[in-house]
């Protein structure tokens, strides 16, 4: 019932606000196929921000003498989608040779233009590699998409070349060097490393600490005719895909096949890499035996003086027929990476709490173009497991998880008033998937659920009813009036269900010792309505005073904070009254002080 004290006047201009955007809505939502259409938009695949990272100094004329580097960036450029990733490229000696901003790919054309500019890099001398990383983390500073994968992928020998005439020294490049590799680390971008061999003079060392610092891999090669392999290992192991081989062939001067096996529906994109040395031709049939043409609408082809990379795009389900054709003698190399449209995630809990000896029932499902995947076989096809994590000792346990009906499911006994990470992991022989992480603290009951590194995040009241479009539509037929009647109640008293955008970066300064943890980026697309500091915070019991922070969606993409009695909120240094509420727009800082364990919380708003 709405209250009498409102001015009536108000309450009909909010009305007649109301129902032009509500008509929109039913009349968006009653299209045939509008609720996919919308499902597809917000649920596209994750997107690449790769820097492809090149030492060019006179070094690599031995490591690196006919610059197969150069062939295995265009191919990684290649490999990536043919809509919607970006990437930039930084060449180096001693100082910054050449530069691209991350491009945008949009179209065919963009990655040529990409391919051109890898084309025409030359080689100079002396060789510095902090100059290189410095710039490489700029530019995904500048122009890295927040709701992109970013990345550095890094060519070089690993040595250092310094000029002694221009004063710089090893200890000075040696400490601009960790501030490059410090801000990738707080900013997540990992560092994929190649060290070139060829000539046995590897800095091997140095582009290891690079990777395991800020969790990328390292790669080296005595032939630089592996670079090709490592890329497509590299390009699978950040978007958690897994390289599938093909057995080699020696060519014989005739056509030679090859199955190419499309696992389900859910593959966006089929990369076929063909490496050799010579040059290859090949033919593609479809499951149903009919030949397709190579190049066409729905197959692209790439090729360069040692590889050929053959794209499907929405591949049907099924074994592909390949046929490669290639110099006599010749050895080919075929891999196979599969780009999914698939996303894990695990079931929410019911709400209740929950102690040691308590069995917990876990469910997790696939999701593909944003609607929950009912095929059994899918499911099937794939292993899956829950990782449960036992904070307080570090310990995991693996329990395997039944995959028999059209969902993985499985049960956790909590063994002690611990607090527990829970994540489910299913794989299969082209990809794997990890949901995100749900929290049990059973020395609170308590539990909340965030959002895996690559995910999104979820918020105070999870949506876990996942309707099909078609009962959407049977549902708000059947409703519609009574649906406008509560427009008015439910816009007026609440907006408990609005969503939000961007993200806060969250720092905790202790004010004992003044040590201040790494950046956190919390993602808060998952939230609806309303969610405290203390669930962004993912509910630590220390920090329980933060719940008294309250933050709610404001107008145009803005962040609003509510504080509660005793809580203390500084902007730009100086106390800010958030008993009304302070907004704080895309940029904006403020800090919270906590008294209860002397800690103070440093918040960032980023759109």
């Amino acid at each position: 019932m709405l209250r009498t004290h409102r001015n009536p006047r108000t309450i009909k201009n909010r009305l007649q606000r109301i129902f032009p955007v509500l008509l929109l809505i039913l009349c968006i939502a009653v299209l045939p196929f509008g609720g996919a259409a919308a499902s597809a938009a917000s649920a596209a695949p994750s997107h690449i921000d790769a820097v492809l990272l090149i030492d060019v100094s006179n070094s690599m004329n031995k490591s690196d003498k006919n610059k197969i580097a150069n062939e295995a960036m265009k191919m990684f450029i290649d490999m990536l989608s043919t809509q919607g990733d970006k990437v930039g490229i930084v060449a180096y000696t001693d100082k910054v040779q050449r530069e691209k901003a991350l491009l945008g790919i949009t179209s065919a054309g963009d990655k040529q233009d990409l391919k051109d500019f890898i084309d025409g890099l030359n080689r100079g001398p002396y060789t510095d590699i902090a100059v290189g990383m410095e710039e490489a983390v700029k530019v995904l500073e500048n122009g890295s998409d927040p709701g992109h994968e970013p990345m550095i992928v890094m060519l070089a020998d690993g040595n250092n070349d310094l000029d002694e005439a221009s004063g710089a020294t090893q200890a000075q490049s040696d400490q601009e060097l960790k501030a490059a590799v410090e801000t990738a680390k707080q900013k997540g971008y990992p560092v994929y490393t190649i060290g070139l061999n060829a000539d046995g003079k590897l800095n091997k060392d140095i582009l290891s600490n690079l990777s395991d610092q800020t969790g990328g891999k390292a790669f080296t090669t005595d032939s630089a005719d592996d670079l090709p392999q490592i890329l497509s290992e590299i390009f699978a192991s950040h978007l958690k895909l897994k390289v599938v081989p093909v057995p080699s062939i020696t060519a014989n001067g005739d056509y030679q096949e090859v199955t190419v096996n499309v696992p389900n529906g859910s593959v966006l994109e089929a990369n076929i890499s063909i490496m050799s040395s010579q040059p290859v031709t090949a033919k593609l049939s479809d499951p149903s035996g009919k030949e397709v043409a190579i190049p066409s609408d729905a197959v692209l082809l790439s090729k360069s003086s040692t590889y050929t990379l053959i794209k499907l795009l929405s591949p049907e389900q099924g074994d592909w027929k390949l046929q490669v054709k290639g110099v006599a003698k010749d050895k080919i190399d075929i891999n196979l990476v599969f780009n999914y449209d698939l996303e894990l995630k695990i079931d929410a809990l019911p709400s209740q709490s929950y102690r040691k000896g308590d069995t917990v029932d876990i469910s997790s499902h696939l999701f593909s173009n944003g609607a929950e995947v009912t095929e059994s076989s899918l499911y099937q096809e794939m292993k899956a497991v829950l990782l449960a994590t036992d904070v307080d000792t570090g310990t995991v346990e693996e329990i395997a998880l039944d995959n028999s009906g059209a969902e993985f499911k499985g049960a956790f006994e909590i063994k002690d008033n611990h607090a527990y990470e829970l994540k489910v992991r299913a794989e299969e022989s082209s990809f794997y998937r990890e949901s995100d992480v749900l929290t049990i603290n059973a020395k609170t009951g308590t539990v909340a659920t965030s959002p895996p590194a690559t995910g999104a995040g979820t918020g105070e009241e999870p949506v876990t009813d996942q309707k099909s479009p078609n009962t959407l539509y049977y549902i708000i037929g059947g409703i519609v009036l009574l649906l406008a009647a509560a427009a008015a109640f439910w816009l007026l008293r609440r907006r408990s269900n609005r969503g939000f955008v961007g993200q806060l970066v969250v720092e905790v300064l202790d004010g004992n010792t003044g040590e201040k943890t790494y950046p956190q980026y919390k993602k808060l697309a998952g939230f609806r309505g309303k969610f405290t500091l203390h669930q962004l915070l993912q509910l630590a019991p220390e920090l329980k005073e933060s719940e008294k922070l309250v933050f709610t969606p404001g107008n145009n993409d803005r962040l609003m904070l509510r504080g509660g009695e005793g809580i203390s909120v500084e902007r730009s240094g100086r106390a800010a009254d958030t008993s009304r509420g302070l907004e704080m727009k895309s940029g904006d800082r403020v800090s919270v002080s906590l008294q209860t364990v002397d800690k103070t919380i440093l918040l960032e708003y980023l759109i």
